[in-house]
């Protein structure tokens, strides 16, 4: 049995440039979207009020109702902490 040895080009292991960034800015962008969250929830933001509450149902959906309003907030330029990690991956990566 013969194992045949491909030759790979530099190219075609690294993506093109404008879409390894894409990625990145999505990572630092997730990243920042879980960290606001976090922040939220240390903020009270979601819990449930102790009269005329949604109970049990409103406490378990309530992380996902923070994550929303986190992602939003970072689609709408965020803290600035998704450019800041996103130019720390850049300078790494090269």
């Amino acid at each position: 049995m013969e194992i045949q040895q491909s030759t790979l080009h530099a190219s075609s292991l690294s993506p093109p440039s404008s879409m390894h960034e894409s990625q990145l800015m999505a990572v630092a962008q997730s990243l920042e979207a879980a960290f606001l969250s976090e922040m939220l929830k240390s903020a009270g933001i979601g819990e449930t009020p102790s009269e005329f509450g949604g109970g049990s149902g409103e406490d378990q959906f309530a992380s996902f109702m923070r994550d929303e309003q986190a992602k939003q907030m970072t689609a709408a330029g965020g803290i600035g902490l998704a450019q800041s990690m996103f130019d720390a991956m850049m300078a790494r990566s090269r």
